[in-house]
């Protein structure tokens, strides 16, 4: 496999900037893995192709005001991508500044308020520098009393104070994420109340999406190239819940690619025993070959060109038929990544 076998061409302007006006108001491409041609769809169709015994399978994990904009003590400007808070008064980050901060420098961040927030550079782990916050409360209220939303970069705007709300889903409860779950964005609460009365069960588990999610493909030879680490949590009651799923013939649907690399990755650290509770990092790399041991149907929106994300749909669905479905996307004028539009694949 070469990175060249998962290119498609797309025009600037299909590039959503911008969330629809209502969540549930995007418009939804549903393929069949095995036959007929993509139909053309409303989000709130998705409820034509559901039935009474399934499961979806939801990221609860929320966004973190990541990115912090300012100066070193010494005056030269910073911006800093929190990775990951590791406690209370520490976090793992990126620091983009004229000169690498060395240890012991502070990096000093001003809100609209008129307040101050401190940091301390205590060293390098990896690629990335771990911080101190000097706070008297905890990392993450300060992230949101000084962060923004970290928009991802294909967004050519700042963020705005409405990206609080909808670079989130409704249902997210588990700070951590630097990304947002993006296909959980189109779920409302009016919607989630019509599949609950559908017959239709909800499950959670967690992955805190990384930065990494946006990093490139360096290789052309796919099989050559290394997954990110990210934290994923599945608990007991998931577990119960997809084994009854299956039990009586309903199908796990995955919302998302990060619930799809949750449950996947679970079902291999369960070994021959199968799915089982997880908490602890994964590196799943999913692309045409792998097996689907989990998951069943897929809720995802539009990804990159060339991206482990466009892989993993196509290891799912099939790279030929995935690809005519792109280009067909984008013939129809589909809203593409995160604030776009959405595919169900079953």
């Amino acid at each position: 496999m070469q990175l060249s076998d998962f290119r498609f061409d797309l025009p600037d302007e299909l590039i959503a900037h911008y969330p629809p006006v209502k969540r549930s108001g995007s418009r939804l491409l549903c393929l069949s893995r095995s036959e007929g041609l993509p139909q053309h769809r409303q989000f709130t169709d998705l409820l034509d192709y559901l039935r009474p015994g399934d499961l979806l399978v939801f990221n609860n994990t929320r966004v973190i005001p990541a990115r912090l904009l300012g100066h070193k003590a010494s005056g030269g400007r910073v911006e800093v991508m929190i990775e990951r808070v590791v406690d209370e008064r520490e976090a793992l980050a990126q620091v983009r500044a004229s000169k690498s901060p060395k240890v012991g420098t502070q990096l000093l961040f001003d809100n609209a308020a008129g307040e101050r927030l401190a940091l301390e550079v205590l060293g390098r782990e990896d690629e990335f520098y771990r911080l101190r916050f000097l706070v008297t409360g905890d990392a993450n209220a300060a992230l949101q009393a000084f962060g923004h939303i970290p928009l991802p970069p294909y967004i050519k705007r700042e963020d705005a104070q409405a990206d609080r709300e909808r670079y989130q889903t409704v249902y997210g409860t588990r700070l951590g994420a630097v990304a947002a779950p993006t296909a959980g964005l189109h779920f409302d609460e009016a919607l989630l109340a019509r599949i609950r009365d559908l017959g239709v069960e909800s499950a959670f588990v967690t992955l805190h999406v990384g930065s990494g999610t946006f990093q490139p493909v360096r290789v052309e030879n796919v099989l050559e190239h290394r997954m990110h680490h990210e934290r994923i949590e599945i608990d007991a009651t998931t577990c119960a819940q997809i084994r009854a799923c299956k039990a009586r013939g309903g199908r796990a649907i995955a919302v998302g690619t990060t619930s799809v690399r949750t449950l996947e990755s679970a079902a291999r650290f369960g070994g021959e025993t199968g799915l089982q509770p997880y908490s602890g990092e994964t590196d799943i790399f999913l692309y045409p070959g792998c097996s689907f041991r989990v998951v069943d149907a897929l809720l995802t929106n539009f990804h990159l060109s060339e991206s482990t994300l466009l892989m993993l749909v196509s290891a799912f669905a099939g790279r030929e038929r995935v690809l005519a479905a792109y280009e067909e996307a984008v013939r129809e004028r589909y809203r593409f990544f995160s604030y776009g539009d959405a595919m169900f694949l079953y």
